[in-house]
């Protein structure tokens, strides 16, 4: 008689830990690099370019998930990846008192990046492995509450904390910013390895999660015809135009919008504390952005996308122009500009539900999870491109001619809009959205 010794794991023990591990380095690379390269000096030029070129793990991500697939275990790359982005946290912050920091923390960034990517393939594929399908179900709310925990944790509470280090730390002024960031990189550092050995005992073995190698010999050839269907879509040319161009003008906003926070009245900015900048960005922010966007699903629900369409985008880019108001006027009073703030978010939040709901629409048919992953592909391109030359853009023309720039840059995706094709009842009743 054979006894059943498979351990029985909860997964309640498991699933708020992983996903909220996904998003901390996401988000550090993201949005808090920009941040603490600002507090150390660098130019908003050099921020922006070098910043936004991390994008491109998650841009090319499509082209090395099968590698996870056909080597080792989910459970083996979420581990493996977890260790080795503690040790990017750790070179970040090891490498922070250099001369030459700017070089050598961006190597380490890149690390973190393609790590990240690559954690976050893992991540969804092992949920489905780990998880009943009524239990996928039940916990789908459950990973993306603890997703956006993580943006608040790093968006918010690690800049808030280095902020205080900044104000509070008992070394001289020139290494007070230093110090500080060493200590809050320093931190997450800890965090992952943690995460990485605790992941290592409770994360379940499911009998499922093997290599895919021998099991299927047409392997390479379906990831070919999985790329090659995409393209053949009806109305592609135009689908991928909208997906490039629908966050033309936010993409370049939100590369700038924390460094025009922080940056000095003199240079045009408003000159918040980094305190200040991560509960007003980070926490009331991403706050609203939540919210934004629950309420565009909770809508266009109940009329389809096709009916919510324009006013979606009109969400997403008219608000921007509070960034104009902001610039010209550089009020001082911290709950005008986090009033400012929450609006303009809240106005993303619900605009991008169009933008998930139409990489739902487009990735539909037999390769679902495979297009939906090149759909997000150029998603992270769109973030990507517009990144990169807005910086240099910002210091040619000042904060005020930028953020005009900004609100005309909404234009494009207006245009490519007209061209999509959607049907009247999708996303009726039926459509449960991921997080922005």
């Amino acid at each position: 008689m054979k006894i059943n010794l498979q351990r029985k794991y909860n997964p309640w023990t498991w699933i708020p830990s992983l996903y909220f591990i996904e998003g901390i380095p996401y988000i550090v690379v993201m949005t808090v690099s920009v941040v603490m390269y600002k507090r150390l000096g660098i130019s908003n030029a050099e921020i922006a370019l070098y910043t936004s070129w991390l994008y491109l793990p998650w841009v090319i991500k499509p082209l090395w998930s099968p590698v996870i697939d056909v080597f080792k275990t989910k459970r083996f790359w979420i581990i493996t990846m977890q260790l080795l982005l503690g040790g990017a946290f750790a070179g970040v912050a090891f490498t922070l008192p250099l001369s030459n920091f700017f070089q050598y923390s961006l190597a380490f960034f890149w690390l973190m990046a393609f790590c990240s990517a690559t954690n976050d393939i893992a991540t969804d594929g092992f949920y489905m492995l780990g998880l009943s399908e009524n239990k996928q179900a039940f916990f789908v709310g459950i990973r993306s509450t603890f997703y956006r925990l993580a943006m608040i944790t790093g968006q918010g509470l690690i800049v808030i904390l280095a902020g205080v280090l900044e104000e509070k730390l008992g070394v001289s002024p020139e290494k007070r910013v230093v110090t500080a960031w060493m200590i809050t990189i320093g931190a997450l550092a800890v965090l992952l390895t943690i995460a990485a050995v605790y992941h290592n005992f409770i994360l379940p073995k499911p009998v499922e999660d093997q290599p895919a190698t021998g099991k299927n010999h047409n392997f390479f050839k379906e990831f070919v015809n999985t790329f090659k269907s995409f393209f053949q879509k009806d109305n592609i040319i135009a689908a991928i135009a909208f997906l490039l161009l629908f966050r033309f003008g936010e993409a370049q906003l939100a590369k700038i919008a924390s460094l025009f926070l922080l940056d000095s009245t003199v240079q045009g900015g408003l000159a918040i504390s980094t305190k200040e900048l991560g509960l007003v960005y980070g926490t009331i922010g991403v706050a609203f952005l939540t919210l934004g966007g629950i309420v565009g699903g909770i809508v266009a629900s109940r009329n389809g996308m096709k009916y919510w369409l324009w006013w979606m985008m009109l969400a997403l880019n008219v608000p921007n122009i509070i960034y104009v108001f902001l610039s010209y006027f550089q009020p001082q009073s911290l709950w005008i500009i986090g009033t400012s703030v929450a609006l303009e978010q809240l106005g993303y939040g619900f605009g991008f539900t169009a933008y998930m709901l139409f990489m739902i629409y487009i990735a539909d048919g037999k390769y679902k999870t495979a297009h939906f992953s090149i759909a997000t592909a150029f998603m992270a391109l769109g973030m990507m491109l517009p990144g990169m030359f807005s910086g240099w853009l910002q210091e040619l023309i000042g904060y005020y001619y930028f953020f005009i720039w900004v609100v005309i840059a909404g234009i494009p995706g207006f245009i490519a809009a007209n061209f999509i094709k959607i049907k009247s009842e999708f996303g009726k009743n039926k459509l449960k959205l991921n997080e922005p």
